[in-house]
């Protein structure tokens, strides 16, 4: 089989390894398709927090082709999703409703290859069969669309409330849409004409290109007496966005950091205005069982659609090429087939 191995910034090579064979309890997907996806891009194009050579991916759907042991929701031949992750249940943050956070949650790299192999934990908690009208695309917008339900999750979004979303990738796109379907007065900020365009036909109420507005003014400008926003969403992993965010969002209002940023990066927080202003930040990360369950049952209801989202295909041996059309943002994102 193929399969891509990351071995450093900029540097993905496509080697030839055996097919994975199942242990108890594990299953052995064939990839019909894998999808790009932004921290894909952010470790190939600065590195990430593992320690190369690795796998890489984790977006993908495909067929069940070997079932291990003990093995009795799956059989070969089912069209199935798996999740990246599935938490141990056991250590403190489990046992805290954290799920995470988990001390034990290995995420399962691997999707950009021909074959893939699905642990345990994962097999009994975070795979799905897909419905026979359910494309494999669709399917593989699971795990990230997992993360925006997660993010939204921590944020109190009422009726008519006004949500700014800062960064109109993948992600970011997501959030637009279920806060459109919470029943928030939307906007949308980026600089590519392509994202801000399919965020306004995702439910944006408001775009802003930021190459051409203050950022920060323009949405406040958009909020009456230009108190700013009841929700702001920071959904670009760099710490000026963050700040941006903590600058557009009202008092008593809640700033939601989502986008990892570099290791050790910090940022400047105006501590007289979040204290006297009860504004609340929080950093969200990953998501959960639970609500990776809330995005397949979203994808399975057509609340967010492949053709929105996935645009090009390549065959694996182009792996790079369509990471760095998606790290360009010239795509909201790229697929690989198989």
């Amino acid at each position: 089989m193929k399969r891509v191995v990351y071995y450093g910034i900029e540097d993905i090579r496509v080697e030839d390894a055996p097919v994975p064979e199942p242990g108890p309890g594990e299953v052995v997907v064939k990839n019909k398709v894998t999808l790009t996806c932004g921290t894909d891009c952010k470790m190939f194009m600065r590195g990430y927090r593992y320690q190369p050579p690795h796998l890489i991916g984790h977006e993908a759907s495909g067929d069940v082709v070997a079932v291990g042991e003990g093995v009795t929701k799956f059989k070969v031949g089912d069209r199935v999703v798996a999740h990246n992750t599935a938490p141990c249940h056991k250590c403190y943050w489990c046992k805290k409703g954290q799920h995470s956070m988990c001390v034990d949650l290995p995420s399962n790299l691997g999707a950009y290859g021909e074959y893939q192999l699905i642990p345990k934990n994962i097999v009994e908690e975070t795979m799905f069969k897909l419905p026979d009208d359910m494309d494999y695309k669709q399917a593989a917008l699971t795990e990230p669309l997992s993360c925006a339900v997660y993010g939204i999750s921590n944020v109190e979004i009422e009726l008519g409330d006004t949500v700014v979303v800062n960064g109109c990738g993948p992600i970011g796109l997501m959030f637009i849409r279920l806060a459109y379907l919470r029943g928030a007065r939307v906007i949308a900020c980026d600089m590519q004409p392509n994202r801000l365009s399919l965020a306004a036909k995702l439910g944006a109420a408001e775009t802003i290109n930021i190459e051409e507005q203050d950022q920060i003014q323009a949405v406040r400008d958009l909020t009456e007496d230009s108190r700013g926003v009841d929700v702001a969403i920071e959904a670009a992993g760099l710490p000026a966005v963050w700040e941006t965010a903590f600058r557009q969002v009202r008092a008593g209002g809640q700033v939601l950091c989502f986008g990892g940023t570099k290791k050790d990066t910090t940022v400047n927080i105006d501590c007289t205005r979040m204290h006297y202003e009860q504004i609340t930040i929080k950093g969200v990360f990953h998501t959960t069982p639970i609500h990776v369950n809330a995005a397949f049952e979203l994808l399975k209801m057509g609340a967010i659609k492949a053709e929105d989202f996935v645009e090009h295909e390549y065959a694996i041996e182009e792996t790079e090429a369509a990471i760095r059309e998606h790290a360009a943002g010239k795509v909201i994102k790229n697929c690989i087939v198989y």
